[in-house]
């Protein structure tokens, strides 16, 4: 099979390589000659990073390059790691996975007395250059140069993993990569966002950190103007895939990925708060976290409405669940709104739903509880097998539900349910992704051979019983609308729930689709069809080529598009699938 699926799309800023330093040499080159510009007796260079960034090697470089009279490191100022833990155990918890959302900022990890007389000792300096380099410098003073080092949060998940990253200020580089995750998702990624938004303003260059043998700095101008052009346009994030216990093979296909691998069961498409962005200058390409461009242009992107209802939040989520010659996922439910507000912080919940892209025979959903079903008998049978004493029934108590290609299966929080194996789901959600409730993993062991945790405890409190056969396959099973039809388009509404917040338009095509996004945020994947193109009617953008299972994103700022068959599909039938957020949310 030949993938056509593009695993790293760009967005072409400019023309010109030259924009994009290369390398130590260059980058250093750049610095140096910028110091010698400025003519003054005394320079301060500011490297504020992101954690996850090797600072040994960060200060490694800058001896060896950029050689300055005096060399800072900001993690001496940092509160010792056990006065961190306290204070972040609030938000982290005991949980194996979940904590709470917190308003801490980057100050509170630091000893501010400390930092006080550090500014003041450097604002005294009267000569040479000094480089101030860690999370956090650009508090240490008011920099001739200030420049911020960046990576993507795959990247950063690779590293933990490694054990070569841990939490932000505490020593746990060994600790078990769930329980660094969860910090760095409650805690230390919110807090760096916040550092990072307060002073973007200040930056002078943006250093791509994620392959750390050959950094990459543009400018603060061209960096800008790559948010400026991704806004404007049509675009896709650079998606990432990842192993599972019920992981399938499909993907390795479709995607081209490697098949020396036992399987993946997640394929990240569109999540810009762990994906990244790739801005193509010339032949270089500079890789940014996709989610500075929420956080930096957040109402061109998601439209003023979106803006107001969520902030600089991304809200909609696409994910492939390949299950193909895998196993069904767990068994498992989402918490109501009112129950994540009141236990994680959390203003809005992972409200999803499943479409099927590819279904063999035997696929199936579990959804929703048998009619009259004893709920505390239910729970009794899910606790026994937690322990161990014995499986667990799903048959018994959750209905089993055939699924073919092109179902579309809706699962507002507090319906029970996963998908079955030989299926291949994109699943289209609210973003709070993390917050799932495992109730029964099938008494199978995860990819680091211990038992995935199981949320019963959690889980129990916001199933909804009412939703039986009746009612599932009633409202939410191809829950589907026409909306229009003429001789080559078919338009229709397949969710989602009353209750979600997200609509979605299904558009079956063998020529020309206009789409008006109408300020509002879409968000698309082509469900049918090799290879469609996305273009301008008026000329506001350069046609982008989509191809099978991929995911693009049209900004609000995009008033209208189209999308036509093209290649290998002109002529045929496609079909995409379309999210945006409701009006009146």
């Amino acid at each position: 099979m030949v993938s056509n699926y593009e695993k790293f799309p760009f967005v072409e800023v400019s023309k010109s390589g030259d924009k994009c330093l290369v390398g130590w040499q260059n980058i250093v080159h750049e610095i140096n000659g910028l110091i010698q510009a400025k003519s003054k007796k005394r320079t301060i260079v500011g490297i504020d990073l992101y954690h996850g960034v090797p600072t040994d090697q960060v200060r490694a470089a800058i001896a060896e390059f950029l050689k300055p009279d005096a060399i800072i490191n900001t993690n001496d100022f940092l509160k010792s790691p056990d006065v961190i833990q306290e204070m972040v155990h609030p938000f982290v918890t005991d949980d194996q996975i979940f904590g709470k959302m917190n308003n801490l900022q980057i100050t509170d990890f630091f000893d501010l007395e400390r930092v006080t007389n550090e500014k003041e000792t450097i604002a005294d300096s009267a000569s040479g250059t000094v480089v101030i380099y860690g999370e956090g410098a650009a508090l240490f003073a008011d920099c001739d140069l200030l420049i911020y080092m960046d990576l993507a949060r795959w990247e950063i998940q690779k590293r933990m993993k490694r054990n070569e990253v841990g939490n932000l200020g505490v020593k746990n580089l060994e600790e078990f990569f769930a329980l660094k995750y969860k910090q760095a998702y409650f805690v230390d990624w919110r807090v760096l966002d916040r550092h990072k938004v307060s002073f973007f303003e200040r930056i002078d260059y943006f250093i791509d950190a994620n392959v750390w043998e050959q950094p990459k700095m543009i400018s603060a101008d061209d960096y800008n103007a790559g948010l400026d052009a991704a806004v404007k346009q049509p675009f896709r994030v650079v998606p990432f895939f990842d192993p599972g216990p019920w992981g399938g093979q499909w993907l390795k296909e479709v995607v081209d990925l490697d098949r020396r691998e036992v399987n993946f069961a997640w394929g990240f498409d569109c999540v810009p708060e762990e994906n990244s962005l790739l801005f193509k200058f010339g032949v270089h390409t500079f890789e940014l976290p996709s989610i500075n461009l929420v956080l930096k242009r957040p109402e061109q992107l998601l439209g003023k409405s979106v803006y107001n209802a969520f902030g600089a939040e991304f809200p909609i989520r696409f994910d492939f669940l390949d299950t193909m010659d895998g196993g069904n996922l767990s068994l498992q439910v989402h918490p109501t709104k009112a129950y994540i507000k009141e236990q994680f912080g959390m203003d809005y919940t992972q409200d999803e739903s499943y479409y099927f892209l590819e279904a063999e025979e035997d696929a199936c959903v579990y959804l929703g509880t048998k009619k009259d079903v004893d709920s505390a008998a239910m729970i009794e049978e899910l606790e026994a097998a937690q322990k161990g004493t014995s499986d667990f029934d799903a048959d018994k108590y959750v209905n089993k539900i055939s699924v073919k290609k092109h179902d579309h299966i809706l699962i507002p929080a507090g319906t029970i349910h996963c998908s079955g194996k030989n299926a291949v789901v994109l699943e289209i959600s609210a973003t709070p992704y993390i917050f799932t409730f495992k109730l029964w993993d099938w008494g199978r062991l995860g990819m680091d051979g211990l038992p995935r945790p199981i949320n019963i405890e959690h889980g129990k409190k916001v199933i909804d019983w009412t939703r039986d056969e009746a009612w599932v396959k009633e409202n939410l099973f191809n829950n589907i609308t026409g909306i229009s039809k003429n001789e080559h388009v078919k338009e229709e509404s397949t969710g989602l729930y009353q209750t979600q917040f997200i609509e979605t338009r299904r558009h079956w095509f063998d020529d020309t689709v206009v789409h008006h996004t109408h300020g509002n945020l879409n968000v698309v994947n082509l469900v049918e069809g090799e290879e469609v193109i996305i273009e301008s009617p008026d000329n506001q953008f350069e046609p982008h080529i989509i191809h099978y299972a991929e995911t693009f994103i049209v900004p609000a700022n995009v008033n209208v598009y189209t999308v036509r068959p093209y290649g290998k599909s002109a002529g045929k039938k496609c079909a995409t699938v379309k999210a945006y957020v409701r009006e009146g949310i």
